[in-house]
């Protein structure tokens, strides 16, 4: 893309930012995800990254330099809180490994909640990593300072010791679990037997499961008491302690009671089959994608999710062979027609869910395919990237998921995967046809000739590798051009 054309088209998608938290992903003329950054607000996030002088401002910070230079187009996913944007964050970065993150790399970001039941007086404590078996682990948190406050306050409530502290054994059965000022400010009794510190641990633990309602409301009760009091100061310091539990724990109420007893594919599965309306969950589902550059090189891709994972020996790509030029929606048509009537001849079960990266107009072409195949296609929607809108081939009305849906967060995988394929294979055949180009130097080998040589041969390494005798048996081809051919690609400058 021409430098003004890209400034314009960026510009143009800039203006309609929305305001909201979300996670947004940088991508390269190739579209590959190079970059990928969180926001509180995406449109003052995002737009910084092109505002005039940036280059200037840059100018000691070279790597941040190249990678705005880079970006020719950029994602967005929308969420509802700065606390899912960064955890989102961390995810999308483990799955791409973009080239110009270095956070996230192996869960720095991230704390986790660590607790050692086989310990003679247990202790929560803070780690990044899961060192063990045994112990039992609660998050991971995103917010480590909100997290220490957390638990500070449930040293108080329940009595519990923390990583800091160093217990004294008295007897064979009792403990003093603090020699210092802190015995004074808890309320507890600080020595105790192992099987009353454990009762207090099980309360703290089932706490961080999620079971803090009551509390929380206690809190909020006494917080607005002091408040009317007057007491600002222990109001706004319980306002903060209210804050931290409420922001630490979302994330155990909302994931750990859903899949206790399953994966977090099989969930995300079972949520898209209620949203979707289907008899069961789908565990085969394929995506295509249609891919060109400027209206040229335009290539498909087909990837297939086989319970809820990619099934990369079932991935397809296409090449588009019933016309030229740059039409999506005849694409469309044709790779789906190729797919399914390959299926039929052999045999082979549809899938549970055809998803096609587009919204009517792209659906309606893929239904096209199946009415000329005079067979009823499997349940079919499209995915609409501007608001990740889910569109029906039927009269039903779009449905629009909630940002943190896993059913979205599925569709989303699979459709980000089958972009990954498809822009790969464009790449591809970019590359190649650069490569390829050299042969229009070579005097006397026309268009035909040079299809037929590239048909022959394979690709243009194997004819830089074959002697004059084996190119002069390829179709119209003599001693005397052969001999000349091979000399031409001999020339080390023309390698």
């Amino acid at each position: 893309m021409p430098a003004a054309s890209r400034s314009d088209f960026l510009k143009e998608k800039i203006r309609t930012l929305p305001d909201g938290p979300g996670v947004y992903l940088m991508k390269d003329r190739l579209g590959r995800i190079i970059y990928v950054g969180k926001a509180k607000s995406l449109k003052k996030r995002v737009s910084s990254y092109f505002q005039p002088g940036r280059a200037r401002a840059l100018r000691h910070q070279p790597k941040i330099r190249t990678l705005i230079e880079m970006i020719t187009d950029f994602d967005l996913i929308e969420v509802r809180s700065e606390t899912e944007a960064l955890l989102l964050e961390g995810k999308l970065i483990k799955q791409w490994r973009p080239k110009y993150n270095t956070d996230f790399t192996d869960d720095k970001r991230f704390l986790l909640v660590r607790l050692d039941l086989d310990a003679p007086l247990p202790r929560f404590a803070l780690t990044r990593f899961r060192k063990d078996t045994r112990s039992r682990y609660f998050g991971p948190f995103a917010h480590s300072g909100l997290l220490r406050k957390t638990l500070a306050s449930m040293r108080q409530q329940f009595g519990i010791l923390l990583a800091d502290t160093t217990p004294t054994k008295i007897t064979a059965d009792t403990w003093q679990l603090y020699d210092d000022v802190r015995a004074d400010l808890s309320p507890w009794p600080n020595v105790v037997t192992a099987a009353e510190y454990r009762g207090r641990v099980l309360a703290a633990a089932d706490f961080l499961d999620g079971k803090s309602r009551e509390w929380l409301a206690a809190l909020r009760a006494e917080m607005k008491a002091r408040a009317a009091k007057q007491d600002f100061e222990k109001a706004a310091e319980l306002r903060d302690v209210v804050l931290a539990l409420e922001q630490t724990l979302a994330r155990t109420r909302k994931f750990t009671r859903d899949l206790t007893h399953s994966r977090p594919d099989e969930v995300a599965l079972r949520k898209l089959q209620e949203a979707l309306g289907l008899e069961h969950p789908p565990a085969h589902m394929e995506c295509f994608d249609i891919s060109h550059i400027s209206g040229t090189f335009v290539v498909a891709s087909m990837v297939r999710f086989t319970d809820g994972r990619p099934d990369k020996d079932q991935y397809r790509r296409f090449s588009i062979k019933s016309f030229i030029g740059n039409d999506d929606f005849r694409a469309m048509e044709e790779v789906v027609s190729r797919r399914y009537r390959r299926l039929i001849a052999e045999q082979k079960q549809f899938p549970d869910l055809v998803v096609i990266d587009g919204g009517r107009g792209q659906v309606g072409a893929a239904l096209k395919a199946f009415v000329g195949l005079e067979c009823p296609p499997p349940a079919m929607i499209g995915l609409a990237k501007k608001q990740e809108t889910i569109v029906f081939p039927d009269a039903r009305a779009p449905l629009n998921l909630p940002p943190g849906h896993p059913g979205l967060h599925l569709l989303q995988r699979l459709r980000d995967e089958a972009h990954r394929f498809a822009h790969t294979y464009n790449a591809d055949l970019q590359s190649r046809k650069i490569k390829e180009s050299i042969l229009d130097d070579f005097p006397g080998l026309g268009p035909k000739r040079k299809a037929a040589l590239l048909a022959h041969f394979g690709s243009l390494d194997k004819l830089r590798a074959a002697t004059a005798a084996q190119i002069a048996e390829a179709p119209g081809f003599g001693a005397s051009i052969a001999g000349r051919l091979h000399q031409f690609l001999s020339v080390p400058s023309q390698l």
